[in-house]
């Protein structure tokens, strides 16, 4: 999955994500982003017709570089365990680097802004489960992850304590250590998981 972008578009994308953190949804205009660009709102209609298209393309962009993230992370040499680690510490350190795109998905506000946008947040969610499924399947087959839970409940309840985590730091301005934190996180789903000898 790859999204062609211009620079320019993903200049806007990036101050739209700025704008989001700082705002919100709803402080999220095409007014408010011709200023934060120091743009008129013309030259943002020429590179988007809306704020949705906007926002559907930041959606995209970021499912698209997970997408790419995720595939190298994860490696067939690897074990179950690194590959689990690999997949999240890759995320966290993303997110780090690009705190306005986390905005961007952990927004609950962003739900009811329009279909196109919950089908595109779908997508993201899509991305995260096509890598996580198959190790977790793998850890369970091999003895490493417990058999007591099925897949798909494992790969909701991994998702859901990192989904947390990520609203926490934005919840605290991004002002904590999201990778270190992260990682504490991710040691301790693997203590949960993994079967007792």
């Amino acid at each position: 999955m790859t999204i062609q972008i211009t620079d320019r578009q993903l200049e806007i994308i990036q101050a739209a994500g700025k704008i989001l953190s700082i705002s919100g949804v709803h402080g999220l205009t095409i007014k408010n982003l011709a200023k934060e660009m120091k743009f008129s709102e013309s030259a943002i209609y020429r590179h988007f017709r809306s704020k949705e298209q906007i926002l559907v393309s930041m959606l995209e962009y970021v499912a698209s570089q997970m997408e790419q993230r995720y595939s190298n992370a994860v490696d067939n040499d690897k074990s179950t365990e690194e590959n689990f680690k690999s997949l999240f510490e890759n995320q966290f350190a993303f997110f780090n680097e690009h705190p306005y795109f986390a905005v961007a998905i952990f927004s609950d506000g962003l739900l009811a802004e329009s279909e196109k946008i919950n089908h595109t947040i779908l997508k993201i969610m899509a991305v995260k489960m096509k890598y996580l499924m198959p190790i977790i399947m793998e850890g369970q087959q091999n003895g490493i992850f417990t058999n007591e839970i099925t897949t798909e409940e494992i790969v909701h309840i991994v998702m859901a304590a990192l989904r947390l985590q990520m609203f926490k730091w934005r919840m605290a301005n991004f002002e904590f250590d999201i990778v270190r934190h992260g990682n504490n996180i991710i040691q301790s789903l693997l203590t949960i998981l993994k079967t007792k000898k």
